[in-house]
């Protein structure tokens, strides 16, 4: 149970309990910033109130790409099953944004059923109208995958010729809609397709603001050679630089995301590991579901300020009477004008202004001269929320996380199990490294000693071991630093004698070669690395 003091007018102190982190920011939401945004009509600008199913809905994942690029059979490889109404083809199959949700039993419940239920976070959705709710459902299936998440499966996006087909609804308004809400949004291209249509441009344009959110995945990169795939992820990053326009290098997975063979398999090893990273990425979505929705409360906050001072700055600049609409039609041109000027007067980051041209299309349709003037109370009210209470809820965060069941704190089942799996040899990196030799009965060192023994006979003292300063010299041979041979020494030396035997000498050596070959060390020697000769003295320990 969190609580911490508030003030109310009468200077009076009242502890606020609430329950968990979610609660709390329900409640300061309700009670400190939806004022603000109702009385300065941010919902019509920007995005609908917050609802109780937006802060108690599971984490979401979002798939955008143009058709054809493996968004559905994506879903499909995570979940190792079909969905209700999936649709997989070579063609523009789904035509529909789809929910993937978990529900006791499979089944599917229409865009316009959906958007009524009280239980689900999508009623705003209701605005896009009709032709959109008709290309609206919800895919309910029993997966443990979809008990820690919910996957948001979107049309694919089209090119050529096709692109000019008005689809009937604001695609990327709904696209916008969704990126406020989710917590990644996966950006998949195909390694023949990487041209970037003008619709899919606009798509991508829609999710700015959301870079955080973003990660973007290479999809069926076994269908090329070493060779190929080595231009096709260039012409990729060339492709996405003039898109995304920021500073920073763009993290691309790159695989094959689905369960047949590979076409071209020698960059297996690589695709094993981008996939191990990005499901890494994904099945922590649940632990960090509660830090999320306090960042995105805390943005819609700054915009929300920062709304309310232009819209209060537009109405106090409107004439009494006479010449409204020409004073109207002069703030809109000059609203940049207006952006720097509120800059100076209450010390704004430019950043948290919002979009001027979207601005200007929005406020053509208002009347200024109904907007309210500011209210500094509301202004502080906000202040104080981010000053006071978003501070000690993220002090609340970490002890939420540790008491949460560790079931509970990452996505399981589906093809999470795998990249969790150490019971079969074919987990991540399983019997590879020092993992190697696990289980068996020879001792995988002496596979190699012979090589070691040479070594050993020209650096051995009179006792029949390698001292310190010796066998420096020959481990420093590696390049390795001095932490990384200092931690093999450790865990070679067995006995803790400070000299090394033949057994101790070829085990340091292996582990050197270990580390070269790109695995990591573990903190303590595995128990079937350990020498013939030393087990019996490691029992006894």
């Amino acid at each position: 149970m969190f609580s911490w003091m508030t003030k109310d007018d009468g200077k009076k102190k009242n502890t606020e309990v609430f329950e968990n982190v979610v609660t709390g920011l329900r409640h300061i939401y309700k009670n400190k910033l939806l004022p603000l945004e109702s009385a300065y009509h941010f919902h019509d600008f920007h995005s609908p109130a917050l609802d109780d199913p937006d802060f108690d809905a599971k984490p979401m994942i979002m798939l955008v790409g143009q058709y054809s690029t493996g968004k559905t059979t994506f879903i499909r490889y995570l979940l190792e099953r079909d969905f209700p109404g999936i649709r997989i083809g070579p063609e523009p199959t789904t035509d529909s944004f789809i929910a993937v949700m978990h529900g006791d039993k499979d089944g599917i419940i229409p865009g316009n059923a959906l958007v009524v239920d009280p239980k689900k976070q999508f009623r705003p959705l209701s605005k896009f109208g009709n032709a959109f709710l008709n290309r609206f459902q919800c895919s309910m299936l029993d997966s443990q995958v979809l008990k820690g998440i919910s996957i948001v499966d979107t049309p694919g996006i089209l090119s050529g010729e096709k692109q000019r087909v008005d689809r009937g609804y604001d695609f990327t308004g709904v696209l916008e809609w969704f990126a406020e809400r989710v917590d990644r949004i996966i950006l998949l291209f195909d390694a023949h397709k990487l041209d970037i249509s003008d619709e899919f441009k606009r798509s991508i344009e829609a999710l700015k603001g959301h870079d955080d959110k973003i990660r973007i995945i290479l999809n069926k990169a076994d269908m090329v050679d070493h060779q190929q795939l080595m231009r096709v992820y260039g012409a990729l990053m060339w492709s996405l630089g003039k898109v995304l326009q920021t500073p920073e290098v763009a993290r691309v997975y790159i695989g094959s995301f689905w369960d047949q063979p590979l076409r071209y398999d020698s960059n297996r090893k690589l695709f094993e590991a981008e996939e191990q990273d990005l499901f890494h990425d994904l099945e922590t979505l649940p632990r960090n579901a509660a830090l999320r929705k306090l960042n995105d409360l805390i943005k819609r906050a700054r915009l929300a300020k920062v709304h309310a001072y232009i819209i209060s700055s537009l109405r106090k600049d409107m004439p009494s009477m006479f010449g409204k609409d020409s004073k109207k039609k002069e703030l809109i041109k000059n609203l940049d004008q207006i952006y720097i000027q509120l800059q100076r007067e209450h010390q704004i980051s430019p950043g948290d202004f919002p979009e001027v041209k979207r601005m200007q299309l929005e406020l053509a349709n208002h009347d200024f001269s109904k907007f309210p003037a500011l209210k500094p109370k509301l202004i502080e009210t906000v202040d104080e929320m981010l000053a006071n209470d978003i501070a000690k809820m993220m002090s609340q965060i970490p002890m939420e996380d540790a008491a949460k069941p560790q079931q509970n704190a990452v996505v399981r089942g589906g093809v999470f199990s795998g990249v969790q799996d150490t019971d079969t040899p074919f987990g991540f990196k399983q019997f590879e490294g020092v993992q190697a030799g696990r289980g068996e009965q020879e001792w995988i060192v002496a596979r190699e000693k012979y090589k070691y023994d040479e070594i050993f006979e020209r650096l051995v003292n009179n006792e029949g071991k390698v001292a310190g300063a010796a066998a420096k010299q020959e481990m420093v041979k590696s390049k390795l630093p001095n932490n990384v041979l200092a931690k093999v020494w450790k865990m070679a030396d067995v006995d803790k004698d400070g000299m090394l035997d033949s057994e101790e000498f070829a085990l340091a050596m292996h582990l050197i070669n270990v580390k070269l070959d790109g695995h990591d060390l573990p903190e303590d020697l595995p128990s079937h690395l350990v020498p013939p000769s030393k087990r019996i003295m490691m029992i006894d320990d």
